[in-house]
């Protein structure tokens, strides 16, 4: 399934595309939200490694504008915070449509919930 938390890890491998391949740019998604079990301990202990500009970029592509600009720093995040992050990185599903790179605008397409990342002989690096 292509969740935001997934997304947020997602580059372009395509031969020669080495730079500005990441995040992956959505179009044309049907996006659908799904409940999952709040663990406020996995939410705490992934929110160093996200890439926050990425993910606040991606939810916006997929209509959710919840999250602020900046990254807030550890010590500063509530229980309201982590469950609105909570909701951006795992009940959000991203069921059909495409990536697209930002560099060489690879298309990676979207179906039934997941991401073709397989590249064409000829598009290997």
């Amino acid at each position: 399934m292509v969740r935001l938390i997934t997304h947020n890890l997602l580059a372009c491998h395509a031969k020669g595309c080495t730079s500005n391949n990441f995040p992956l740019s959505f179009k044309d998604i049907e996006v659908e939200t799904r409940e999952a079990e709040f663990n406020a301990d996995f939410v705490t202990g992934i929110l160093p490694k996200l890439a926050w500009t990425a993910l606040v970029a991606s939810a916006k592509q997929v209509g959710d504008t919840s999250l602020p600009e900046e990254q807030p720093e550890l010590e500063n995040v509530d229980e309201e915070f982590l469950k609105t992050l909570h909701h951006v990185l795992l009940e959000i599903h991203v069921e059909s449509g495409e990536m697209i790179c930002p560099n060489c605008s690879h298309i990676y397409p979207i179906s039934n919930g997941i991401p073709n990342m397989l590249l064409a002989e000829h598009e290997i690096a």
